[in-house]
């Protein structure tokens, strides 16, 4: 298990700048990436005219335009309005965020679940927005340490709070599958904004949140 505790940049303008649309796409088309498929395919020894394998091109193209979806969205779309304001100077912490995301180094699977908190400072976010939020940047080629900066970073930019914390626990399949093979093994990284920062017990006190197990049934 690893901890990654990063330092608050100093300026979130200047970062927010760099999570926006992302959506600059090469002039590829659907037909040339399914033909690299099926190069990949032929490379692997298999042939992709069997019945098995026709339509496994076009499968592939599909998924993982999917599960990149999130270099076509935006956070202004994303949000739709859905900031307001609010008298509230408490902690407003979603947490248990499933998130699924592609390694860049293998694109493989990472598979885990994040923890956000923020303390506002005059405004507040829906709270599904939150959710929203680590899914279009989980749904790209990522490294974990990168995706919880830029969750970090984009709600410090939005809403100017007095701090904000993310955690975010996940398995990758690149370790699991392939590699060292170690089924079990799982990786923590933490992007500390503002107070959480700054004060060791509003830092303890998201931890022991995140910790304790709720029940609803």
């Amino acid at each position: 298990m690893t901890l990654s505790i990063r330092p608050e940049l100093p300026s979130s303008e200047r970062t927010l700048s760099s999570l926006s649309k992302q959506n600059q796409s090469p002039n590829v088309t659907e037909a040339e990436m399914m033909e690299a498929v099926r190069t990949l395919l032929i490379g692997l020894g298999e042939d992709p005219n069997r019945e098995g394998l026709k339509d496994t091109p076009k499968r592939v193209v599909k998924a993982l335009q999917f599960l990149t979806k999130g270099y076509h969205e935006s956070l202004d779309e994303l949000l739709n309005g859905a900031v307001f304001t609010e008298d509230a100077n408490e902690m407003v912490l979603v947490r248990d965020i499933d998130i699924f995301s592609s390694s860049e180094h293998h694109i493989l699977p990472v598979i885990g679940r994040a923890h956000v908190a923020y303390i506002p400072n005059g405004k507040v976010i829906g709270l599904s927005k939150v959710a929203r939020i680590c899914e279009m940047y989980a749904r790209r080629l990522q490294v974990q340490e990168r995706l919880t900066v830029q969750i970090a970073d984009a709600l410090q930019g939005l809403l100017k709070p007095q701090g904000v914390a993310v955690v975010l626990e996940a398995s990758h399949m690149c370790m699991v599958m392939r590699g060292v093979q170690k089924p079990g093994s799982w990786t923590v990284t933490s992007a500390m904004r503002g107070v959480f920062a700054e004060d060791a017990k509003t830092r303890e006190e998201f931890m022991n949140l995140i910790r304790h197990k709720p029940n609803f049934s």
